[in-house]
């Protein structure tokens, strides 16, 4: 089976048709929509905090913005995509609103948006997978979408600190049970990278000073590669972290983003 691995597209859509000849399965690593100003928002208002300065909030326009630009850039990669082979793709940190998330936010904010989560389970050759195992063709393939891991928040140190980790300790013993269920696979497709494996932040991307040289990925990840040996794991998230190692008898991939992609023959 020909496997196209398409990194976090981040909106990115100017794939060259070449790259699809003969592919029988296109995985996706997360983050599909274009997320620029909501990137652009949250890392500034990390600087603010860093100068002492409060933060700007969030208003009605704004959040519209953001909602179409990641809305509009989503169907369109999907769509395109779709053309070639059946897509199967998970959801990254900048990920698809729930349609319950949309109702809520169509009240709060009253704006008029559309609910991409329906419109992409209505496409045809698309498959947006939450924390399930999949047997294609022969393969068995875990989709685990992104969660926050304890080590992240412990060692990134957010604000909201105990908060951000009440919660990850929430997500983070989820994750431990959908991999406990997915046991033994052929293919782990995840967001993050596995803890200290391609997942180095440098200062490529413009991040907080203070992140610079810290390992973004999660311990939960490696442990359960550790332990189960998967013959690949597929990820992004870590953009700089683009490259192929191995971790035991597992191959893992962390595709890139915007445009980068792997071609994977199994």
């Amino acid at each position: 089976m020909k496997i196209l691995v398409i990194g976090d597209p981040h909106g990115y859509n100017k794939y060259k048709k070449s790259i699809f000849k003969g592919v029988d399965l296109i995985l996706v690593t997360g983050d599909l929509g274009k997320a620029d100003k909501a990137r652009k928002f949250y890392f500034d208002n990390l600087k603010r905090k860093e100068k002492g300065l409060l933060e700007v909030e969030k208003n009605k326009n704004y959040f519209k913005e953001v909602h179409m630009e990641i809305h509009k850039s989503t169907i369109e990669i999907l769509k395109n995509l779709s053309r070639y082979a059946p897509v199967y793709t998970i959801q990254g940190n900048m990920g698809i609103s729930t349609m319950s998330q949309v109702k809520e936010d169509r009240k709060k904010y009253g704006v008029k948006i559309p609910c991409t989560r329906k419109m992409v389970d209505g496409m045809k050759n698309v498959n947006l997978v939450k924390n399930r195992l999949r047997i294609i063709g022969d393969l068995r393939v875990g989709f685990l979408e992104y969660f926050i891991d304890t080590n992240w928040v412990i060692d990134f140190k957010p604000e909201d600190y105990k908060n951000k980790l009440s919660k990850a300790k929430k997500e983070t013993n989820k994750a431990k049970k959908i991999l406990k269920r997915f046991g033994k696979i052929d293919i782990l497709v995840c967001h993050q990278p596995p803890h200290k494996v391609l997942d180095k932040v440098s200062s490529k991307y413009d991040p907080p000073k203070k992140w610079i040289g810290l390992n973004a990925g999660s311990k939960v990840v490696l442990n359960y590669v550790k332990k189960h040996q998967p013959k690949y794991v597929l990820c992004g998230h870590i953009h700089e972290g683009k490259g192929k190692r191995k971790v035991g008898k597992t191959t893992v991939i962390n595709a890139g983003c915007c445009g980068d992609y792997y071609v994977l023959e199994v």
